[in-house]
């Protein structure tokens, strides 16, 4: 029997705090000694989401739903296990090991579930599953982590850092209609799935980084058995 490492999922609607909480994670579990390594979907800087970025970009219609779910789960799907399979596969063999990802499959349990009537969102995720988990062959993780983040408050967090950093948004944050039927999606997949939810706001207003970051902390040590 192989005895691989952890692999931890933080997800979560745009302007949810994934990518703040990811590193703070991290240099938390380093300075107790763990084994790390971060890995962000999509993976901009590789050939392999090439087709990702397009579909964000608008290239193959400007609203989500120009792209059928299947298709665009594709996209995603195949830049996941080009990084897996180039960049992090030998690393999660090691048994201490601990890899904590931006985003995975559960992105596309939520994004592309979103596109589908609510009839078909039992099939798609047996699907999604089947095709990354059985026939890919990327490993499952061991937690998923969602970040629960009114839809409302995420609009306002994404359209805050797009005004101070001059990012523009992607097919996905143009479209708010779109974000909330992905809240509506991400709440399904969760109960579904087993992920752990960490509520993220209080009322109208979002909690600190700390406070989410203190939840997250709470998850992990129990999954990791830290002392």
């Amino acid at each position: 029997m192989l005895f691989m490492g952890k692999l931890i999922v933080i997800e979560g609607l745009d302007g949810s705090g994934k990518s703040t909480q990811t590193p703070i994670l991290a240099n938390e579990l380093l300075s107790q000694g763990k084994d790390v390594r971060v890995v962000s979907f999509p993976d901009y800087a590789s050939d392999s989401s090439m087709l990702v970025r397009m579909y964000l970009a608008g290239e193959f219609g400007t609203k989500p739903d120009d792209v059928n779910a299947y298709a665009a789960s594709t996209f995603y799907a195949v830049d996941r296990y080009a990084s897996y399979v180039q960049h992090w596969k030998e690393f999660y063999e090691k048994p201490d090991s601990v890899v904590i990802a931006t985003r995975y499959v559960s992105s596309n349990e939520i994004h592309q579930l979103a596109k589908l009537h609510r009839d078909d969102w039992n099939d798609y995720i047996a699907w999604a599953e089947d095709f990354e988990y059985e026939k890919l062959g990327i490993p499952r993780p061991d937690l998923v982590l969602y970040l629960d983040m009114k839809y409302e408050i995420a609009l306002e967090l994404v359209s805050g850092r797009s005004e101070k950093t001059g990012q523009k948004k992607d097919i996905h944050e143009l479209d708010e209609a779109y974000m909330e039927r992905c809240h509506k999606a991400a709440s399904f997949a969760s109960d579904k799935l087993g992920w752990h939810n960490i509520v993220c706001y209080d009322g109208k207003e979002p909690l600190s980084q700390e406070e989410i970051a203190g939840k997250i902390l709470e998850e992990v040590t129990m999954l990791l058995d830290i002392a």
